[in-house]
């Protein structure tokens, strides 16, 4: 039995990693793909399953029937995650979210929380009915919770592997869940079948499990799962008429038809329109800087060129080569797969060279000089796109211009309604852009600014006389750019409006690791669909650094003068430092993520193995400190050793990503790039996990309830996940960077490991007294 058991914690972990990896998965699409989401749904997942662990796992001590309690919440766990894909589905629905519209981080928490709620308690409780059950089966109740951690998360390594490698390339949500729902069924029948006869309620747990083994499978076997996706989907985009549904690794495309016209939707968004796109406000982005180029001849075009960019560059006589990368490689293929006659004639134009990479990854590795580069993504909304409006993405825009190049984006504008938040963004970047550039022209519109960077001047001394008499001179047909529209568009008072209205925003740098630009257009949107939360992004968006540091001063100032002078032993102390580390493990994860997508782009393919990796290092540091809890003589002093660890892990952190972008941004260092990620995620899980056997064995030294401690201490750590998720999402990350963030995490250690120095090494007994 205790071998079967233990089997059945492994496959726990697995199903669980494998439903959190699935529901991430479902949410981004909803959540526009904002990586930043990411840390919101893994803090409420964290939150829902110290819930379920403290909460619902305490009956495990009082229980009789534990192995059966057991099976039922496995069951119910397996059901709750199949309903829990559709009811992803169905969100935008029930919340009255229009298709192609984004969702702020309010509606992220509370849409989120609602999702994960029955499969995170479920989850939850079953690690503390784990526990319970292994230390009845066996003989070291101290060690039974450490070996249980251990089992499970060996299953979360294998639960990642398999959905990176396995389950999110060759199935769909619905396939891999019912999958999942069949191992567990089966689980229950092999812990329960020796028992059947025992009583009616083996009984009907065993003949519950027989038909749920039956259900599942026919509904694999028969293609009835696929039904239901195709009608989940079909809901999710209101009956609209979806020719091509289909995930890559950077993201979810969708492409919608109607009368010939394809949308094409990343993540949730509008990417591109086909055959006819937005051409007054194409033209003006597209022949605006050309004409202000005296003979342009090579571009680039780094996304959204298909569907009208590419066609009106090429009306230009003097050009010769346009090379092109999507942001999404799988795009260029679907345009293929619903071709119509403009993207025809611009894919197959001899001219254009298709480059099936990434844009960002293509600039860093091409040769190439250009006369233009235009970047046709609209706006630093996530950390994928903000890729493209960085300091770092600037500075080797430079590197890649030819003498007197030109770089062309923009971003959200308006010449009638102005709010701070849009002031922020558009003065954040054009910042930016002046730290690299010597020379920027703005040319203000309704619904877009355009923004000129070049090092040479003729962008900002090019009035619209020359711009009119190159019009004809290139003898360019285009409905929008005539004569009066040009003149009104290049009027020296818009110059002078913008530049008033960009005084008063932000001037601060947006970067990799400082993506302050998504953190403004999140703010920008949320003042507009959700303008109860603008005084909130506005107090966040204050906070700084030495305002984190002086918080953090004051409270071990103040815990140090106030703590009683007769050291003692304080369980709280074991608790705070479980919660610290939680929020650390938390921030680890969110910070490898958040490094891995501000450099390539595409963390929607590879979330699984990052996460696998850190779950290996936890399960190595608890699989140690577990076998070692025998030898180990000062558990304390240990203990202490590893939050000094943490710390200086957490102060090492930065330095290793901040140089990264420098020495390892090629294609031919991708296997040199993953190892490393890879390694720095094992080592913050080992930290991570090799406290929490020791914890669990300091604060039984005060506590006689086994199933008590584990629940206390399983709440702890992902209350402290919950913790870092929220916080890190919402305020560190994006506005105190990558090196910000650390040096808060290592502080935050720093008093956890005051408290637990300042301690004795157990409880006071009658001889101390």
């Amino acid at each position: 039995m205790q071998k079967r058991f233990s089997a059945a914690i492994l496959i726990k972990g697995f199903s669980g990693l494998v439903a959190q990896i699935l529901l991430l998965r479902e949410l981004l699409i909803v959540f526009s793909g904002n990586e930043l989401g990411i840390g919101i749904i893994l803090a409420n997942w964290l939150i829902l399953g110290a819930f379920g662990s403290y909460v619902l796992g305490r009956r495990a001590e009082r229980s009789r029937y534990k192995l059966e309690a057991f099976a039922l919440i496995t069951i119910l766990f397996s059901l709750a995650l199949l309903a829990a894909i559709f009811l992803t589905r169905m969100l935008k629905g029930v919340m009255d979210v229009s298709i192609g519209e984004g969702i702020g981080f309010f509606p992220m928490l509370y849409a989120s929380f609602l999702v994960l709620a029955a499969v995170s308690i479920l989850g939850g409780a079953l690690f503390t009915y784990s526990c319970r059950i292994y230390s009845d089966l066996s003989s070291s109740a101290a060690s039974s919770v450490g070996r249980v951690y251990v089992l499970e998360t060996v299953g979360t390594i294998i639960g990642g592997i398999a959905c990176t490698y396995l389950l999110v390339p060759y199935f769909n949500s619905f396939q891999a869940a019912a999958g999942i729902a069949l191992l567990n069924f089966l689980v229950c029948l092999v812990l329960l079948a020796p028992a059947w006869q025992a009583g009616p309620l083996q009984k009907t747990v065993v003949a519950v499990s027989s038909l749920l083994v039956f259900c599942s499978g026919y509904l694999l076997v028969s293609g009835k799962v696929d039904e239901l996706h195709r009608h989940s989907i079909a809901a999710q985009w209101k009956n609209q008429n979806i020719v091509h549904y289909q995930n890559s690794q950077y993201g979810n495309i969708c492409v919608l038809e109607n009368e010939g016209q394809y949308i094409f939707f990343l993540d949730g968004i509008p990417n591109l329109i086909t055959p006819v796109p937005d051409m007054p406000s194409l033209e003006e982005f597209v022949h605006l800087p050309l004409l202000a180029h005296p003979a342009p001849a090579k571009l680039l075009i780094l996304s959204g060129g298909a569907g009208g960019m590419i066609n009106e560059a090429l009306k230009h006589p003097s050009i010769a080569a346009i090379d092109y990368a999507e942001l999404d490689p799988l795009m260029l293929d679907l345009l293929r797969k619903f071709p119509t006659p403009l993207t025809e004639a611009e894919l197959n134009d001899s001219r254009v060279a298709i480059k099936h990479i990434d844009g960002r990854l293509f600039l860093n590795t091409t040769s190439n000089r250009y006369d233009v580069i235009f970047v046709g993504i609209q706006e630093p909304s996530n950390l994928q796109a903000n890729r493209f409006f960085t300091r770092e993405f600037f500075s080797l825009v430079t590197e890649r211009l030819d003498e007197g190049g030109i770089l062309v984006l923009g971003l959200p504008g308006s010449l009638t309604y102005l709010n701070d938040e849009l002031r922020n963004l558009n003065s954040s970047i054009f910042s930016t852009l002046d730290s690299i550039f010597s020379h920027i022209r703005v040319i203000p519109g309704d619904g877009r600014n355009l923004f000129l960077a070049s090092d040479s001047q003729e962008i900002t001394t090019i009035d619209k006389v020359q711009i009119i008499e190159r019009l004809g001179q290139r003898n360019i047909a285009a409905d929008g750019m005539v004569p009066w529209h040009i003149e009104n568009k290049l009027h020296p008072g818009w110059q002078d409006w913008f530049f008033r209205f960009i005084e008063e925003g932000s001037r601060k740098i947006n970067s990799d690791f400082t993506p302050l630009g998504v953190f403004y257009s999140i703010a920008h949107w949320n003042a507009v669909f959700a303008p109860s939360l603008r005084g909130v992004f506005s107090q966040i968006e204050r906070i700084d650094l030495s305002v984190v540091v002086l918080v953090f001063v004051v409270l071990l100032l103040v815990y140090l003068v106030f703590r009683p002078r007769k050291r003692r032993f304080i369980q709280g102390g074991i608790s705070l430092s479980i919660i610290t580390t939680g929020f650390a493990g938390m921030m680890f994860v969110l910070m490898i993520i958040f490094a891995f997508q501000s450099i390539y782009g595409y963390v929607f393919s590879s979330i699984g193995i990052l996460v696998a990796s850190f779950m290996a290092g936890a399960a190595a540091g608890a699989m140690l400190i577990t076998s070692l809890l025998q030898q180990i003589t000062n558990y304390r002093k240990l203990f202490i050793k590893i939050e000094l660890a943490i710390i200086g892990f957490s102060i090492a952190f930065p330095l290793v990503f901040v140089a990264l972008p420098t020495w390892l941004g090629d294609a031919e260092s991708l296997f040199l790039f993953m190892t490393l990620f890879l390694t720095i995620s094992f080592i913050s899980g080992f930290l991570t996990g090799s406290q929490f056997p020791l914890a669990n064995k300091l604060y039984l030294t005060g506590s006689k309830s086994l199933s008590g401690t584990a629940g206390i201490l399983y709440a702890s750590d992902l209350l402290g996940g919950w913790l870092g998720g929220i916080v890190g999402a919402v305020v560190l990350l994006p506005v105190l960077g990558l090196t910000g963030t650390c040096i808060t995490v290592g502080l935050l250690k720093l008093t956890s490991f005051t408290v637990i120095a300042t301690q004795r090494d157990k409880p006071l007994t009658g001889g101390d007294v």
